[in-house]
């Protein structure tokens, strides 16, 4: 089936709506409901937005802004993109759900899809969820199945949420309210191999038992954009292999083209040609539309789950496997991963040369990147920056995330450049911190920071 076409043919069911307008009411009043019936789980909205179009959204007061952030690495093809909405309305219309008592032609054809841009071998299998989270927990269940229970992460990895990925979420702030968390899980310096052979090491396991699994991040997306070193995946695969223990991948964030690549540890000088065990996917896997996955690699890890030990309502449903079927197929048919690859490139020179004093450097690869300020400075920053008719996401205190759809165009990718360029953020008295503090308008603290992705 090609991924571009739904199978019937059908054509899109012309819309119809009974859904908020523009006209239905302004940000600020649109803002006053949502804090009278939505959780404060992430304090009000920036913004409250109604329509998006490639590259741009709009908000309720009608101003347009060029989205950089795109539903934090999500919307790969933009927003309102055709393929994909006829994909999703064409489903929809077809077959909308059935339970996983049953097979969809989607579902099986995407699940054959990513085994193939995974490049995984004979025996490989696919499980679909609705989230990273959920795609993360499938897999530390898988690494329960091996008999043992000591799993390694690094410090500074986000997998989610839900417990057991919080569990390898090693951010105090996140995991101490929620305590206890499923146990086992051991935090291992990031990018330190050194470190790494230690917790492998005899005298390690003497103490602590064998190893299950190391999950880590290619690139730690919320720790501020931070890649792993060349070489640290192949030693990481020498030493799981050895042991017998799993490497997982969490590619949720990195996954799908977003670094340049289907997957960033493709690239050599981040995988050096390993093959993992377990990848994790989500995020922009459906170009907005929920869908997650775990890919097992191989007999043993596609075997470590067997009936009745994992399920799903709504994992790998026909309409999310369209979605994701469309997604895919316009990165390839458009060659976006070039366009990941070359804009990536246009913005990170070109903001690292704009000569701004505020900006020390630009780090990631494709179109994940994190521009390094010279100061705290980065909430004031992306304040700015949304005033300007930008959305981007101060990652850290100090660094701005930039994860914008694969559709970004040079042009676009200029005018980011150019504010950048000239973005300011005046130098604060000394004295003046503590009285911002004290009237709650201070900066959030590193551990505070609201900037993790909502899977």
């Amino acid at each position: 089936m090609n991924a571009l076409d739904h199978p019937t043919g059908a054509p899109a069911p012309a819309p119809t709506s009974a859904v908020a307008t523009p006209a239905d009411g302004s940000v600020a009043q649109w803002t006053d409901r949502y804090s009278h019936a939505v959780m404060d789980t992430f304090g009000p909205p920036q913004r409250v937005l109604v329509r998006g179009e490639g590259a741009y959204v709009w908000d309720a007061d009608g101003k347009r802004y060029l989205d950089l952030l795109a539903g934090i690495a999500v919307n790969a093809l933009g927003h309102a993109h055709p393929t994909l909405t006829a994909a999703v309305s064409a489903q929809l219309g077809t077959l909308g759900h059935v339970s996983n008592f049953f097979g969809t032609p989607t579902q099986i054809a995407l699940a054959e899809r990513l085994l193939a841009l995974a490049e995984a071998p004979e025996g490989s299998r696919v499980f679909f969820t609705n989230s990273g989270t959920e795609a993360n927990e499938a897999a530390f269940k898988m690494t329960r199945r091996t008999g043992r229970t000591r799993v390694l992460a690094l410090q500074g990895g986000f997998h989610g949420r839900t417990m057991g990925a919080l569990a390898l979420t090693s951010k105090a702030a996140y995991r101490e309210p929620f305590e206890p968390l499923p146990g086992g899980v051991e935090f291992v310096a990031f990018d330190d191999v050194a470190a790494l052979e230690e917790a492998f090491s005899p005298a390690a396991v003497a103490v602590r038992g064998e190893v299950a699994a190391l999950v880590v991040e290619p690139v730690q997306g919320e720790a501020g954009v931070r890649s792993l070193s060349p070489g640290y995946l192949v030693a990481a695969r020498e030493l799981t292999a050895r042991h017998g223990a799993l490497l997982v991948l969490d590619e949720v964030q990195t996954g799908v083209g977003r670094t340049g690549s289907w997957f960033a540890y493709q690239q050599p000088e981040v995988g050096g040609g390993i093959v993992p065990d377990v990848v994790t996917l989500a995020k922009g896997l459906g170009g907005g539309f929920p869908v997650g996955a775990v890919v097992a690699y191989g007999e043993r890890a596609a075997t470590l789950l067997g009936r009745g030990q994992h399920g799903t309502t709504f994992g790998g449903n026909p309409v999310a496997a369209a979605a994701a079927l469309a997604t895919l197929g316009v990165i390839e048919r458009d060659g976006l991963l070039e366009n990941a690859r070359t804009v990536g490139a246009l913005l990170r020179d070109g903001i690292a040369g704009a000569g701004n004093p505020l900006v020390d450097g630009v780090r990631g690869r494709g179109l994940l990147l994190a521009v390094q300020l010279a100061r705290p400075v980065a909430a004031d920053v992306a304040r700015a920056a949304l005033d300007a008719g930008f959305v981007v996401n101060a990652v850290a205190p100090d660094a701005i995330r930039l994860a914008p759809p694969l559709i970004l165009t040079p042009d676009q990718a200029r005018d980011v450049v150019a504010f950048f360029a000239t973005v300011t953020v005046p130098e604060e008295p000394a004295a003046s911190a503590p009285a911002r503090a004290a009237s709650g308008t201070a900066d959030p603290a590193p551990t505070t920071v609201p900037t993790t992705r909502s899977s």
